[in-house]
């Protein structure tokens, strides 16, 4: 199921690269990124747009509030 509407957004930033997103998310629309944030951590990107249903298990394991679903219209 894809659901058209839906852009995962992550602040990379934000993010320490603790991957647990990545286990959370079941279509795995996550990945580690090749680069680093400013404080020279990996941080997670999204890999597979198309995939993202918007289920949010992704917003609910990330300690670091650095992940949003946006619903475009």
């Amino acid at each position: 199921m894809t659901v058209k509407n839906i852009r995962l957004i992550i602040d990379k930033e934000r993010c320490k690269g603790c991957l647990l997103c990545i286990e959370a998310c079941p279509r795995g629309v996550l990945s580690v990124a090749k680069g680093i944030n400013r404080k020279g951590l990996k941080h997670v990107e999204v890999k597979h747009p198309e995939k993202c249903t918007g289920c949010g298990m992704c917003i609910v394991m990330c300690p670091d509030c650095a992940i949003e679903i946006e619903k475009e219209s």
